[in-house]
């Protein structure tokens, strides 16, 4: 096995993905696939939620809780059935990370369940894809069948005594359900819905039982922990933000796509790995992580992108998805069609979400349409007001952001918006 390198550059989690059919579990284990689940095998449950926990693996779906903590929330005993669910419905607007690294590599993210599922003594895992996803569905469907067939899956594994099984399961294209207790209830045929809280998953989740749910990045960076150790992991990224980063540079730039690099990286360095702006039209603003997380200016180009950084310059590292807006965008419409794209996920299961989302969409829509007033401002933050802290779950949060920091950074936009229509008014009155 080649040895663990730690230039900030060097992929670890998309270092297969350029390799002709990376899919395969042939590729796979050329490059040093399925190396880490016989030495997991070897080890305790409570020695891989040691090193994960010392690791300091967080989240990679957003909320940066560290994933050995996590774990080790599982009961120890096996009165009950435990359950890992992989949360891989991928559906925040800008955010592309997930579903191309099961698509280039999925077989990584096979391996990370197993060693998971063996850390929390569960023997069934569930991975949840986005419905729209097909092609991803098809292959992760796919790498199941050959990590079947080579003995990764199934009846004591590698000759462990261990048995796992994983379900594929295709959503039904439902933004709520990245939201871990509606991804549960759809996955157990109910309509999804966020759940209340206490219970947690992890006493009561799939099924009533205890559950642990972690993102696809989360679980697929599990092999390279047990392979290389908790030390080399901590060699990147920052201190309380450790370890290597898909990141999703999509909009105005010259080379969209993903660019794996050291947790605390900053937009900069990511626009040089980029190409720079598109055409070389000045940067406007941008979104640390996806439409959910409060928006960035040209100011925030050196911010560290981790879950640090992002909090104090007054954002969200969120899922590292960002969208790139030069100057020819129009802040109020980008606000806009996010809002409609929350208003439309909305689930209705609370009054906050369900009705200011609405309303937020409908003062927008006629705001940009040439119709809005000075007022119109202090009512769409009176509304925000009243939806964030007090929706059932994250996404009334996450609908207010773009509004909320769009009038921080951009005022003057939205008033020009009714200066432009109050003129126009004043003229067809002076008309009659």
């Amino acid at each position: 096995m080649t040895e663990p390198v730690t230039d900030p550059l060097t992929p670890v989690l998309t270092k297969r993905w350029t390799e002709p059919g990376s899919w395969s579990i042939e590729t796979y284990r050329r490059l040093d696939g399925y190396t880490a689940l016989p030495k997991a095998l070897r080890a305790s449950p409570e020695q891989l939620v040691a090193l994960v926990k010392d690791s300091g693996l967080r989240g990679r779906g957003g909320a940066g809780f560290p994933a050995g903590v996590k774990w080790s929330f599982m009961p120890k005993d096996e009165d009950k059935p435990h359950y890992l669910v992989v949360n891989a419905d991928e559906g925040e607007p800008g955010t592309c990370k997930d579903i191309p690294l099961m698509m280039a590599d999925p077989h990584s993210l096979i391996e990370g369940c197993v060693i998971a599922a063996y850390a929390m003594r569960s023997h069934r895992c569930f991975i949840y894809v986005r419905g729209e996803a097909l092609h991803c569905y098809r292959r992760l469907h796919n790498a199941v069948r050959e990590a079947h067939a080579a003995g990764f899956l199934g009846e004591n594994v590698l000759g462990s005594g261990f048995d796992i099984e994983i379900t594929v399961h295709a959503g039904a294209g439902a933004y709520i359900c990245g939201e871990e207790t509606a991804l549960l209830d759809s996955l157990e045929g109910r309509r999804g819905q966020p759940r209340l809280k206490p219970p947690f998953p992890a006493a009561a989740g799939l099924y009533a039982q205890p559950t642990t749910v972690n993102n696809v990045e989360t679980i697929a960076s599990v092999p390279f922990i047990v392979n290389a150790g908790s030390a080399w992991f901590k060699r990147m990224g920052r201190e309380k933000s450790p370890g290597p980063k898909i990141f999703s540079l999509s909009g105005h730039v010259e080379k969209p796509g993903q660019y794996e690099a050291p947790m605390g990286t900053t937009l900069r360095q990511l626009l040089d790995l980029a190409g720079g702006m598109k055409d070389g039209i000045p940067l406007k603003f941008w979104t640390p992580g996806g439409s959910s997380t409060p928006m960035f200016t040209a100011e925030h180009l050196d911010v560290p992108l981790d879950f640090e950084g992002a909090v104090e310059a007054g954002s969200i590292l969120g899922t590292t998805a960002l969208q790139i807006f030069n100057e020819t965008v129009s802040v109020p419409w980008a606000v806009m069609k996010w809002t409609q794209f929350y208003e439309h996920e909305s689930c209705g299961k609370c009054t906050p979400c369900r009705e200011g989302t609405f309303w937020l969409a409908k003062v927008l829509e006629r705001m940009v349409d040439g119709h809005g007033t000075e007022e119109d401002i202090d009512t769409m933050l009176d509304v925000c007001d009243n939806i964030f802290g007090r929706s059932f779950c994250a996404l009334g949060d996450g609908a207010v952001s773009p509004i909320q920091s769009g009038i921080k950074y951009f005022r003057d936009e939205f008033l020009a918006l009714c200066e432009q229509n109050k003129a126009e008014r004043e003229l067809a009155g002076a008309r009659v």
